[in-house]
């Protein structure tokens, strides 16, 4: 099935831009700079991402007009305002999911794949479930790459690098890993610049995930020490 996205986003650089990543990924992709633009098209695709700020027509007014026709439509908002109160309105309007901006268009790839497949690929429940582990305080999903804070069960946004270096800790748990370990598989081989920016993603992941057990090796790199 070739899945057709709706994306809804006045800024044309950005829309460009995550146009681009989406088509990459063999979906079929509708572009719109208005609310009224989406509306007047009269599409009935397998996913909408909307753009909350947008002229006349909003990302609220949108998928107000869009659950009405059909309530079973999956919806992703984008924004730049306040991320907690859009996040909270946006999923008591009915959307799935919600990325705060600047975003990377590799985050917008993975949940918009997260969000088709748990909408119409059902039978991959069974692999989200046991690809799901707990580390310590926080649930991991490593399918649908989705972190969650125990026992309130809330999520916590990582980004694609973030997590990508919370799987790698996962995976060689108890090992130690070198910063040159880290840089080749997070950066990839062809990276040229300083180790540091290692150094960084993991301060980074640790102010989001206080109660990781994250070693630091001194003069080395790090481990994960408990799961």
């Amino acid at each position: 099935m070739e899945e057709l996205i709706a994306l809804v986003e006045d800024d044309e650089n950005i829309s460009d831009v995550l146009l681009s990543y989406l088509t990459r990924q063999g979906w079929k992709v509708a572009a719109f700079s208005s609310g009224e633009e989406a509306r007047e098209a009269r599409i009935q695709p397998h996913l909408w991402i909307l753009d909350i700020m947008l002229p006349g027509i909003d990302g609220y007014q949108l998928i107000h007009e869009i659950k009405a026709s059909n309530a079973d439509i999956p919806v992703i908002f984008i924004s730049a305002r306040d991320a907690d109160i859009d996040r909270i309105v946006g999923l008591q309007m009915g959307s799935e999911d919600y990325l705060s901006k600047p975003f990377l268009p590799e985050e917008l790839v993975i949940r918009t794949r997260r969000v088709l497949d748990r909408v119409y690929k059902p039978h991959n429940h069974s692999k989200e479930t046991a690809a799901s582990i707990i580390l310590g305080t926080y649930r991991v999903d490593l399918t649908y790459r989705e972190i969650w804070q125990l026992p309130e069960h809330k999520r916590i946004e990582l980004t694609a690098r973030e997590f990508d270096l919370l799987q790698l800790f996962i995976r060689h748990q108890q090992q130690q890993l070198d910063r040159e370990q880290i840089l080749q598989h997070i950066w990839g081989h062809d990276y040229f610049g300083s180790d540091r920016v290692v150094d960084n993603l993991v301060r980074r992941l640790r102010r989001k995930l206080p109660e990781l057990h994250l070693e630091t090796i001194y003069g080395y790199g790090y481990r994960l020490v408990e799961i």
